[in-house]
């Protein structure tokens, strides 16, 4: 990769950012210790402030890996400072992900910060940048299902552990989300440098519709039900493999009961209520 190089100010973390991380910190806190009168308003809180955390480092990691193959530009344009408001479309980034979980539970991926891809070299390392995003959110599972992949649940409180369960599901299922080979979205992102230029030509009207096609698609419930299905079976599936992978392996029932708690404004089913 090329050596790019920007000033202090354009790689200072934004104030905006800290908050939200302190947000998330409060909020966990409050929900690993049980302070909060409401679970469920302190794991709500804590699962849509860590979500939007992951949002600005799938972002950043985007930004990040442009820098370095060569657009010197995300720097000006306030991406490298992890400040939600900076991205070209806040409301695809950042404000229709938070509503889609708080509607349907699903990790639904975001709009994206603006590369000038004619600064950047070679196809490689436009899939790597495209591919950037989405591999953070497969690390951002990893870390939050720590607990379960080290065998470290001892300790650890029912209430947080499901909003760590809910949590990891939502960076699985905008990984799988974000990958697939649609316009628009990141998966394409990965393989388009590798299309003929007829394909791209041919593509590239319906790019700005491929998110919202994806987000009325999920709303089928035929197509929900299938893709969750299918969540499930790889969860499942990856406590054969290896270590790094087991981590996304979180029980059904953990995932469940976060998802019910999350949700505070309706009633918590008696069973996730019961100390395990």
């Amino acid at each position: 990769m090329t050596t790019a190089t920007t000033s202090r100010g354009e790689r200072r973390v934004s104030p905006v950012f800290v908050g939200i991380l302190a947000v998330t910190a409060v909020t966990g806190w409050a929900t690993w210790t049980g302070f909060a009168e409401q679970p469920g308003v302190a794991v709500f809180l804590f699962v849509t402030a860590a979500w939007i955390v992951s949002l600005c480092l799938h972002e950043y990691a985007h930004a990040r890996t442009a820098l370095h193959s060569g657009d010197v530009s995300v720097g000006e344009k306030g991406y490298l400072t992890l400040n939600p408001l900076k991205y070209t479309h806040a409301l695809l980034s950042i404000v229709l992900p938070v509503v889609f979980v708080i509607m349907g539970g699903i990790g639904l991926p975001g709009g994206a910060v603006f590369i000038e891809r004619g600064r950047i070299r070679g196809r490689w390392r436009h899939s790597l940048i495209s591919a950037a995003g989405p591999l953070t959110n497969v690390l951002f599972a990893a870390v939050c299902t720590a607990p379960f992949w080290l065998h470290a649940l001892d300790g650890v409180p029912r209430d947080f552990r499901y909003a760590l369960a809910f949590l990891a599901l939502l960076q699985v299922t905008a990984a799988i989300l974000n990958f697939l080979p649609v316009p628009g979205l990141d998966g394409y992102g990965v393989i388009e440098p590798w299309l003929s230029y007829g394909v791209k030509r041919q593509v590239e009207p319906f790019a700005p519709f491929g998110l919202l096609f994806v987000f009325a698609l999920l709303w089928v419930p035929s197509v929900n039900i299938a893709f969750f299905d299918a969540i499930d079976a790889i969860l499942r599936g990856l406590d054969a493999i290896d270590a790094i992978l087991r981590g996304l392996g979180v029980d059904d029932f953990s995932q469940a009961c976060g998802r019910e708690l999350y949700r505070f404004w309706r009633e918590t089913p008696q069973l996730c209520t019961i100390s395990s």
